[in-house]
């Protein structure tokens, strides 16, 4: 249980990192609608709030990018964010940038975008090295169902810079582009924007930095930390790890009855001993701790023994990387594992129910015996 637990702490810690990657510490939203007012007085109190360590403000807008190579026409539905020169510094994509190019988000006269990994596959370029212009269709702000292709819809060219590659949920769905670009293609006001990326000073200060956000801005925006950014995913996980702890347990539930059986044999055998302590004094109480206390006794030393020999496991994978991922392209080549103290706690605590429960039975029948010192 240590073990497998521990290989999926090592997953769901790396797949947090790469999360973590590209979603802020907190991230301000419209409380109704697409985009949120925020005033430059708003920004400056923004500043000052206690725990911020800088933000970044965004206009995200799903857009069609087109590469008009000749005959073949490649294009992809994505959404494309546009962020200031503070992004870089709030998140993990400048990090993440690969080949040849530079994170470089280009200006409003003259633009470039940055763009996923898979994005740039499905266009068939390489974007550090792509001379022809991507075409960007977007939709303009108060856009209704009814489009009008030459009022409602605007087309832009822009150039790539560069491509980066965090995580295939992004790397297939987002490009970015420069803040300036997007508000002139969408029309949007001065103050006017999708959201707003916050990273902060100590990350385990969340909940109390989210409260003051919340007290400046009001009700009009929400303020979302990296769970609320990510519920679904996080919820998945947590799923996982209960159902893996689920299933192990009834592992554990079934390998009990081996005990059981154990200390019902063990009854039988001492029928004689439990005659003779109760014949010194000991009463039906005592004789069923006896026996309950040597379930919990062996019960004890499987937990010991296995959790010294999942530790050794642990230490050999994360030194040697003994256990490799075979046959799937991954970032990493073995098997990550995290060790917890909340795992131990947790399975020895379900080791120790599960224990006295298998040895309640054999020790109350043990108790309940008819006690005799006469030889047949």
């Amino acid at each position: 249980m240590i073990t497998v637990l521990s290989v999926f702490n090592g997953f769901e810690g790396l797949v947090k990192s790469l999360y973590s990657s590209f979603y802020t510490d907190l991230k301000v939203l419209p409380a109704s609608g697409k985009t949120i007012t925020l005033s430059p007085q708003q920004l400056q109190q923004l500043r000052i709030v206690e725990g911020v360590k800088n933000f970044s403000l965004v206009i995200e807008e799903k857009a069609l990018l087109k590469n008009n190579d000749g005959d073949k026409d490649y294009q992809n539905v994505v959404v494309v964010k546009g962020v200031d020169d503070n992004y870089q510094y709030v998140s993990g994509v400048a990090e993440h940038i690969i080949g040849e190019g530079i994170y470089d988000i280009g200006t409003l006269d003259t633009p470039r975008i940055i763009l996923g990994a898979g994005v740039e596959n499905s266009l068939h370029i390489y974007a550090e090295r792509n001379i022809i212009p991507l075409t960007v269709f977007l939709p303009r702000k108060g856009t209704t169902e009814q489009i009008d292709l030459l009022n409602d819809i605007s087309s832009s060219y822009i150039n790539t810079s560069s491509s980066f590659a965090i995580q295939q949920d992004f790397d297939n769905k987002y490009a970015i582009t420069s803040i300036d670009f997007m508000r002139n293609a969408l029309k949007l006001g001065a103050d006017e924007y999708s959201g707003l990326e916050i990273s902060l000073n100590d990350a385990s200060a969340t909940d109390q930095v989210k409260r003051n956000l919340k007290k400046v801005l009001g009700d009009k925006y929400k303020v979302q930390d990296k769970y609320e950014q990510n519920k679904s995913l996080y919820s998945i996980m947590n799923l996982e790890r209960w159902a893996i702890y689920g299933v192990f347990s009834l592992i554990l539930t079934v390998a009990a009855f081996c005990m059981i059986g154990a200390i019902t044999m063990l009854t039988l055998e001492k029928q004689k001993d439990i005659t003779v302590l109760h014949a010194m004094g000991a009463n039906r109480s005592f004789i069923q701790r006896i026996f309950l206390s040597e379930g919990v006794l062996l019960a004890s030393i499987g937990c010991v023994v296995g959790m010294l020999l999942a530790l050794l496991l642990i230490y050999l994978q994360i030194n040697f990387k003994l256990i490799k991922i075979g046959g799937v392209s991954f970032l990493i080549d073995y098997f990550p594992v995290e060790v917890r103290l909340k795992d131990f706690i947790l399975i020895g605590a379900t080791v120790f129910v599960i224990a006295v429960l298998a040895s309640w039975f054999p020790a109350r029948k043990a108790a309940s015996l008819e006690f005799s010192l006469r030889s047949e």
